[in-house]
């Protein structure tokens, strides 16, 4: 089972396309000032199957690629790997995934490589917030974009302006991206009821 932290169903701002995002509860390095605190503690969240995430990733049609982030998705490498497999049985999608970890440390661990199997490209390196640069899909300049394929070799990972999108409903809003600086400030006023 996977512990699911917040699924968004269809976003432009993780990647190229329109892109089902995952982002898994629980993660080992605690990089100060994370923009997801609350997904830090390794602690039971939604509990789901890959058949169950697979669906959930794919409730939307319009749906082109998959970007696994969290938390810390190599502690659950097995299981995402298993649920990239499932989407692809549905669907041809390219899938981006951001780790804490560098490459080199994940090459001997079977359920990272099982992961590193599916993924297009990879995201590495812990976020260090006096290096944020604001550009690109990196959080922070130190953090590495492995091509593991040739599927996404076109989109600008490291140099484009940085896009965030608010997502609202019932009981929440969910910020999905890696926001500009000016929207990272604004975000901490909200979360204080500032604005």
């Amino acid at each position: 089972m996977l512990n699911v932290a917040e699924i968004c169903t269809a976003t432009e701002a993780l990647g190229s396309g329109i892109r089902a995002v995952v982002w898994v509860q629980g993660c080992p390095f605690h990089c100060r000032g994370c923009l997801a605190p609350d997904w830090i503690p390794d602690r039971p969240a939604q509990q789901m199957s890959p058949h169950e995430l697979a669906a959930a990733l794919l409730s939307d049609s319009r749906v082109t690629g998959l970007t696994f982030s969290g938390g810390e998705p190599m502690a659950q490498a097995a299981e995402l790997a298993a649920t990239a497999r499932v989407v692809r049985a549905v669907k041809e999608v390219t899938l981006i995934c951001f780790t804490g970890f560098r490459l080199e440390e994940l090459t001997d661990r079977p359920a990272a490589a099982e992961l590193l199997a599916e993924v297009d490209v990879l995201i590495d390196g812990r976020y260090v917030a006096a290096r944020n640069d604001d550009r690109g899909l990196r959080g922070s300049a130190n953090q590495r974009v492995h091509h593991l394929t040739d599927r996404l070799r076109g989109f600008d990972f490291t140099g484009a302006p940085r896009r965030a999108e608010l997502h609202v409903n019932d009981r929440d809003v969910l910020l999905v991206g890696v926001p500009p600086s000016g929207l990272t400030a604004a975000w901490s006023t909200i979360g204080r009821g500032g604005m």
